[in-house]
């Protein structure tokens, strides 16, 4: 039996991997988001959340199983690692979602600009939500002003886009870890969307240029064109004679 490649298990387990990220994403969130659960939600969701996190690590190990050079493979894939070795800090499991973003390399298929727009958007919205609720999970009943979702998005908003107003910030550990990842996401965002820009630009002008000079002539504009100053010499010379 022909062992399977890695090529072919990423083709298979990318959109049942989805399905299960989304189950963790709401196990995850439906706690944070509703402090009142009963016991037995809360247990059942944690339950629910424990699994797909061993769904998902094991996906991780298959895929650095079938790897040709294994440690490449883990130096090429550092999220997928950390959120397979960070189950036991909680603010942190959504690390697990964002390895995800991989799936969108199969859904942008236009262009490079196209495809660095789509990831830009998803990745900024994806770890939007994700940080706001890890914050809000680590900032809960502490002494800090996020208590709430809705405090807990305008940080993130305003951390990520590097803006800082200053009125929410964490106090926890586990707070002020997510904070520094999402800073260095902000910047590292911030440069992408900047090269994007510069790119657009430079390709517009350049289209514009090309516009004011006219098309290039193709080999069979100048083959038209040489019929037509022959047909006038030959009008010409009848005319003469």
């Amino acid at each position: 039996m022909e062992r399977p490649t890695i090529e072919r298990w990423d083709r298979g387990a990318q959109w049942p991997l989805l399905v299960v990220s989304l189950v963790f994403v709401a196990a995850y969130a439906w706690p944070i988001l509703d402090p009142t659960l009963s016991r037995s939600t809360q247990r059942l969701c944690s339950t629910v959340v424990w699994v797909t996190w061993a769904i998902l690590a094991g996906e991780f190990a298959t895929r650095w199983w079938l790897a040709p050079r294994k440690l490449d493979f883990l130096r090429h894939h550092p999220l997928d690692l950390a959120a397979a070795l960070l189950p036991l800090f909680r603010p942190l499991r959504l690390l697990r979602l964002l390895s995800l973003l991989t799936l969108l390399d199969r859904v942008g298929r236009g262009s490079l600009r196209g495809r660095v727009g789509l990831y830009v958007a998803a990745s900024v919205t994806l770890i939007v939500l994700t940080a706001s609720l890890a914050v809000l999970d680590a900032e809960r009943g502490g002494p800090g002003p996020i208590q709430n979702y809705g405090d807990a998005l305008w940080w993130s908003i305003e951390t990520v886009t590097t803006v800082g107003y200053g009125d929410m910030y964490p106090v926890t550990v586990a707070g002020r870890v997510v904070a520094a990842m999402l800073m260095l996401t902000g910047i590292g965002v911030l440069g992408v969307v900047t090269a994007s820009f510069a790119s657009w630009l430079v390709q517009r002008v350049e289209q514009i240029e090309e516009e004011e000079r006219g098309e290039p002539a193709t080999v069979a504009d100048v083959a038209l064109l040489r019929e037509e100053v022959r047909r006038l010499r030959e009008e010409l010379e009848r005319r003469r004679a």
